[in-house]
C-alpha cells in the first residue's frame, strides 16, 4: 500500500519542507526521494507547491495523515516505516478486535505464517500482545488499527474520484469496496453490480438513476451470490429482498458460497433470513419479507417456479 520511503516522508514532513532538505535529513537521493514524494503526492497524502527553483512539500489534511504523524511524534522511538511494511497495514486493517493468526489469515486471504511474522514484529516491540491465542493491542497502539482504516479509506476514495467525480462507497475492506455513482464506469477492475445485473438471468427490474460497482482486482465475473450480497448492502429494503429471493430461487446458488460471502460482507443474518424463507416456504418472521402467497404472485409474473 505504502512504501518504506513514501512511510519515511510521512512521519518526516512537516509544512513547507524543501525535498532537497528532506532528503538530507532522510538521508537518500534527492531523485529517489523525489519519486517518493511524488507517489504520495498522486495519492493525495502530500501536495507539493513551488517557491523559486523549488518545490516544498505540504501533509495533506487527509485523517490517515494526522493518525500517522500522531504516533510518530508520540513515540518518536519506534521505526514506523520500517514496521509498516509489506503486509502489516493489511493485518493491523483486519485487528479490529482481538482475533487469532487463523482469523486474520482468514479474512486477508493470507497465509497464516505471514500473519505469524507480522504480529511477532508487532509483538516484539510491545505494541501487540496475545491472550489464549488472540492477539489485540497494547495500550492505546490500536490507533495503528485506525490509521490502516483510515489509509484504505482514502485510497479508496481516491481511486474511485479518478473515475467517478460523484461516488459513494457503500462498503470496504483493505483490497475491495462496493460504490454507487452517477455515471457508468467502464475501467477494468470496477465490475457493474445491482439489480441492473440481475438482467444477464432475465430478470428485468425498474432502476434508478444510480449505477453500482464493485471494485475487485482479483475478481473477473460477480456470481449470483456476489450479486445477492451486493443488493442487500445496496438496499435491504422488503423489494430488494425479494428480488434476491427470485435470483436464489431461479439460480442453483452454491448454500455454501452463499454463506461464505454473506460473513464477508456481515449479511449472515439476512442471508440465514431468506435460505429459511425459500426452505420453509415463508414460515419465517421478518417484516421485510413478503407473505408467502404474495412472493409466489411475484414469482408468478416472471416465470419462476416456487
Amino acid at each position: 500500500m505504502l512504501r518504506r520511503i513514501e512511510l519515511e516522508v510521512l512521519a518526516t514532513v512537516d509544512r513547507g519542507d524543501i525535498i532537497s532538505e528532506l532528503a538530507m535529513k532522510l538521508d537518500h537521493s534527492e531523485s529517489y526521494l523525489s519519486r517518493g514524494v511524488g507517489d504520495l503526492a498522486e495519492k493525495r497524502l502530500v501536495y507539493t507547491e513551488r517557491d523559486g527553483r523549488r518545490k516544498r512539500v505540504v501533509p495533506s489534511d487527509a485523517r490517515a495523515v494526522e493518525r500517522y504523524q500522531d504516533l510518530v511524534r508520540q513515540y518518536p522511538h519506534i521505526d514506523f516505516p520500517e514496521l509498516l511494511t509489506g503486509k502489516a497495514l493489511e493485518v493491523l486493517y483486519y485487528l479490529d478486535q482481538p482475533r487469532t493468526v487463523a482469523e486474520i489469515a482468514d479474512q486477508s486471504d493470507n497465509y497464516r505464517n505471514t500473519v505469524n511474522r507480522v504480529l511477532k514484529r508487532f509483538r516484539d516491540r510491545g505494541l501487540v500482545g496475545a491472550d489464549n491465542g488472540r492477539y489485540d493491542f497494547n495500550a492505546d497502539f490500536d490507533r495503528l488499527h485506525e490509521f490502516a482504516r483510515q489509509l484504505t479509506h482514502h485510497l479508496h476514495r481516491q481511486r474511485l474520484e479518478t473515475v467517478a467525480q460523484k461516488g459513494t462507497i457503500l462498503w470496504e475492506d483493505y483490497d475491495e469496496f462496493l460504490a454507487q455513482t452517477e455515471t457508468e464506469i467502464d475501467i477494468e477492475a470496477f465490475h457493474e453490480t445491482g439489480l441492473a445485473q440481475f438482467a444477464a438471468f432475465d430478470l428485468q427490474f425498474l432502476l434508478t438513476d444510480h449505477r453500482y460497482y464493485f471494485y475487485s482486482e482479483e475478481l473477473d465475473i460477480l456470481s449470483p451470490a456476489d450479486l445477492c450480497c451486493h443488493t442487500l448492502l445496496i438496499d435491504d429494503s422488503s423489494r430488494y429482498r425479494s428480488y434476491c429471493l427470485l435470483l436464489l430461487r431461479l439460480v442453483d446458488v452454491d448454500e455454501d458460497d452463499l454463506r461464505e460471502q454473506a460473513a464477508k460482507y456481515g449479511l449472515e443474518d439476512e442471508i440465514d433470513a431468506l435460505l429459511r424463507y425459500l426452505e420453509t416456504h415463508g414460515d419465517v418472521t421478518d417484516d421485510r419479507l413478503l407473505e408467502w402467497d404474495e412472493f409466489q404472485k411475484l414469482a408468478a409474473e416472471y416465470e419462476i417456479e416456487t
